[in-house]
């Protein structure tokens, strides 16, 4: 998955441009590779939206559409910053300790610039 993801950079950027994302992560079995089923995995993506977007349900909606086209697969959409405010630690941990690779994310310009790195770095649990 991670390789087909891949071939798709420019384009996902240009998905996040459209849905006012700041940050768009992969994780879980799409970002290991190790567990991901090509015909019954789902990918997993973490989300983080500009402040003109947030609280958007449209645009979340639109958005895990968008990537569900791209990708020809179902998309599971979480906002990063739900999970990290989780009450539910387990949950919180499994996610945000899991392998993550970013796809997108905002340059100081404002500008979004697709982007490769794994993993990505993780936010204190």
């Amino acid at each position: 998955m991670q390789a087909d993801i891949d071939k798709k950079r420019d384009a996902l950027a240009a998905v996040c441009r459209r849905y006012g994302v700041a940050r768009l992560e992969v994780f879980g079995s799409a970002a290991r590779g190790t567990d991901f089923g090509p015909n019954r995995s789902d990918a997993d993506f973490l989300v983080t939206f500009k402040a003109i977007a947030r609280n958007d349900l449209a645009a979340f909606s639109d958005l895990k559409d968008a990537l569900e086209g791209l990708l020809g697969r179902p998309v599971d959409l979480v906002e990063r910053e739900t999970v990290e405010m989780s009450r539910n630690f387990i949950r919180r941990r499994a996610i945000l300790k899991d392998d993550h690779h970013e796809y997108c994310k905002a340059t100081g310009s404002g500008r979004l610039s697709p982007s490769i790195s794994a993993p990505c770095s993780r936010s204190a649990v």
